[in-house]
């Protein structure tokens, strides 16, 4: 539990201290929508999936995915958890090619 405790406190401090970052590195990936015009649930979602693709390479990208398409589906609303799985895998091949290369090659 202490390991998790410092997990989830770094997450939050990080994504709060790091936002306007975070923001500008999915900007690219949201299709034409402005982070306005997300709802809050699926903004904090991208934030957290954002920050571990950047700062957590020990994190496997399919793992931060699936972790973003569940946080989704139990608090985000009816097609959130799509719109957030194709933001967060458009980042993913910016941020990690070369180990999204490596999971579409043994798919």
């Amino acid at each position: 539990e202490r390991s998790d405790r410092a997990f989830v406190q770094e997450l939050v401090g990080s994504v709060v201290s790091r936002a306007a970052e975070l923001e500008e590195m999915l900007a690219p990936c949201i299709a034409g929508r402005s982070f306005a015009q997300l709802s809050p649930v699926e903004r904090a979602i991208l934030y957290i999936g954002a920050f571990e693709l950047a700062a957590q390479p020990e994190t496997p990208f399919k793992v931060v995915l699936n972790e973003a398409i569940e946080l989704g589906k139990s608090f985000g609303g009816t097609e959130g958890h799509r719109f957030v799985n194709g933001v967060l895998e458009k980042l993913a091949e910016r941020l990690r090619p070369e180990e999204v290369a490596r999971a579409k090659q043994t798919a």
